[in-house]
């Protein structure tokens, strides 16, 4: 079998043209980026229920195409999506929408809510792909007829278990429940991070709160350099580096190469570091990483009895105890009645009676002098 690929925009004309008459698309992408910020697609591929193309982002203008992906008319198929999802956001700025996510579906149908692709295309389709190419430069020209054939792949058995999937879900009544992930998959905010929540991904809760600001600031500074340059985040400095410049604030270069920090990063931004740090410390001392509260005796118990039940209603409904709740979405519940568990299909399943349990526990409490 050959494995054309799409890479001029006559071709790419016809398979947009083929695409109007589809209600849904099959689409994978691969791409690279460990030496950029942004990821560099090199290879878009998709497949309807009557043909499949792999298009060469390289070689032709992807505007025609992406007019028609982002139509809100045509359902996007994809397995684990976050990252595709992604790699649209870099090209468009949004997210294509409405979307089908396989691995979703499937951890709603019983399978490990980590399913891969290939484990659940052996198990829908009885197929077994070859892990091979898992690690290929997309970007580097030509590729071999091995490679197109793995991309091929990806989106061929797609369909398949795409269709599968959706009857299931359809005859055990869960479709909106997957729709309700879906919508949240293609939530803007998970894709439009703001440089000044960059703190956020970084450990700061142990430093001491006259140097939680720096690292707030030194974060959102690290990110903006990672965008304004395209490289990676750790290119720039990486994450122990900032906590060990945070705690120990350096006034001068001689000071900040003592650090364990790369003598590039000192090279080439010593000076901005230094105002960062400068210019941070003139704020007040402030936590901004709240301190871990640990959970009482009385919570770890209650803790341990929800979950007990979580895992019994999920076996019950066959579906992945962990996409139904996590110990922290049902501490969560537990301290602020808010969370994954406190709306949707989730609190229909399992929330409202979690928290009728809480508030159980919480009533015993107070008849024994004791508190959650």
């Amino acid at each position: 079998m050959e494995f054309p690929l799409i890479d001029d925009q006559r071709a790419l004309a016809e398979v947009c043209a083929r695409l109007a008459d589809s209600p849904w698309v099959a689409l994978d992408t691969e791409f690279t980026r460990e030496r950029t910020f942004y990821a560099r697609l090199g290879l878009l591929q998709l497949a309807t229920a009557d043909f499949i193309a792999c298009v060469d982002p390289l070689r032709v203008d992807l505007a025609p195409l992406l007019e028609r992906l982002y139509d809100p008319r045509l359902l996007k198929v994809l397995h684990a999506g976050r990252q595709d999802l992604e790699v649209f956001h870099d090209l468009r700025g949004a997210v294509p929408r409405p979307v089908f996510d396989t691995q979703i579906a499937a951890a709603l149908l019983g399978h490990s809510d980590q399913i891969g692709y290939g484990a659940l295309v052996e198990a829908i389709v009885g197929v077994r792909l070859p892990k091979a190419h898992t690690r290929t430069d997309w970007e580097a020209r030509p590729l071999s007829a091995e490679q197109l054939r793995y991309a091929h792949d990806d989106v061929w058995y797609l369909r398949d278990v795409y269709r599968a999937l959706a009857e299931r879900l359809e005859q055990r009544g869960r479709t909106a429940w997957l729709r309700e992930e879906c919508e949240a998959l293609v939530d803007p905010a998970l894709y439009r991070a703001d440089p000044a929540e960059a703190y956020r991904r970084l450990p700061g809760h142990a430093l001491p709160p006259a140097a939680q600001p720096v690292l707030r600031a030194l974060a959102d500074w690290r990110e903006r350099t990672a965008r304004t340059e395209n490289r990676p985040r750790g290119w720039i400095v990486t994450d122990a580096a900032l906590l060990e410049i945070a705690r120990n604030a350096p006034a001068t270069i001689e000071a900040l190469a003592r650090l364990p920090v790369n003598a590039g990063t000192v090279r080439r931004y010593g000076a901005d570091i230094l105002a960062i740090v400068q210019e941070a410390r003139r704020h007040p001392p402030e936590r901004i990483w709240p301190a871990p509260v640990p959970p009482s005796a009385r919570e770890q118990e209650l803790v341990r009895q929800l979950l007990a039940r979580v895992k019994a209603v999920a076996e019950a409904h066959e579906i992945s105890p962990t996409l139904l709740a996590t110990r922290r979405s049902v501490v969560q519940l537990m301290r602020e009645r808010s969370g994954p568990l406190a709306c949707g299909w989730r609190r229909e399943l399992i929330g409202a009676e979690l928290l009728a349990l809480i508030d159980a526990a919480a009533l015993y409490g107070e008849r024994t002098g004791n508190s959650t």
